[in-house]
């Protein structure tokens, strides 16, 4: 009886320390929650996990790559990088569409006037896709030219540029979250270049990976910004009432990356023209 009663007490002991610990980690993720969520620190934390996903991104791209596929192992230093850094932007290119869609098309965030609206959530986002594209210019920089010539340059540059001004200043949220849309046609370029480098382009994979991409780049990258410019002329008053700098953005930037999107769409037909002269 005394050895049940001593284990008992014990027990409850160790039940009081348990409930305890664990208000003590709720109210220490509470406040550390509340930290990195607060206005004036938002932009630099979501930045940081942006630049976190990609290292993650990265190595998990080699761990499972190097593990299942024995072309990686086959594969020059360069084409290694280039692999894994392509897994990064697919998993950067799967959040921010989601996101995006999200934000536009499904929440009332952007319901009404919305050139000066912002919240914590899409700031965050924005952040994260800022600190992906910080990365990749970085990686683009360091190896340059082997990861990309002067429009990958071009196209991340305009982009990060837009991406910290919308962030920063609230600013046109909302019609970057429609550019970032495009994004969605990432993994679709990547898988191809997958299949290229494995030696699988005459595989019907790769015949069908055309195809999609044709109308997906269609749809996210010419259709859609029309759609945009259509927008802005619609709502031009709303426009008018951000700053100098901002106006110019909105102006200039999905422009520029829109004639970079139908040249690079030609590039796509021409490729998957010649892709299906070689299987007749």
């Amino acid at each position: 009886m005394l050895l049940a009663g001593f284990v008992g007490v014990i027990l409850h002991g160790f039940r009081v320390l348990s409930v305890t610990t664990m208000k003590s980690y709720s109210y220490q993720t509470e406040v550390l929650k509340d930290y990195l969520l607060a206005d004036e620190v938002i932009p630099y934390t979501s930045i940081l996990c942006g630049i976190f996903m990609c290292k993650m991104a990265y190595d998990l791209t080699h761990l499972v790559s190097s593990a299942n596929l024995k072309s990686y192992a086959s594969l020059t230093k360069i084409q290694r990088i280039e692999w894994n850094n392509r897994g990064m932007s697919s998993s950067h290119a799967i959040f921010i569409t989601t996101m995006s869609l999200y934000l536009v098309f499904f929440s009332d965030h952007f319901k009404g006037p919305s050139m000066l609206r912002s919240s914590n959530i899409s700031t965050f986002s924005l952040g994260v896709s800022a600190g992906y594209f910080l990365t990749d210019l970085a990686t683009i920089l360091w190896l340059y030219p082997s990861l990309g010539g002067l429009e990958y340059v071009l196209h991340h540059s305009l982009s990060l540029c837009a991406i910290s001004y919308a962030m920063l200043t609230g600013e046109g949220q909302m019609y970057t979250y429609m550019v970032l849309i495009s994004e969605s046609t990432t993994p679709g370029i990547n898988m191809r270049w997958f299949l290229e480098t494995a030696g699988l382009k005459r595989s019907g994979a790769y015949l069908i990976n055309g195809v999609v991409m044709v109308f997906a780049w269609l749809a996210a990258r010419i259709l859609l910004f029309l759609y945009l410019f259509h927008h802005i002329y619609l709502h031009y008053d709303e426009v008018q009432q951000m700053h100098a700098f901002g106006h110019l953005l909105i102006l200039g930037v999905p422009a520029v990356i829109f004639i970079m999107n139908m040249m690079w769409f030609i590039k796509i037909l021409k490729g998957l023209k010649k892709a299906i002269a070689k299987r007749q």
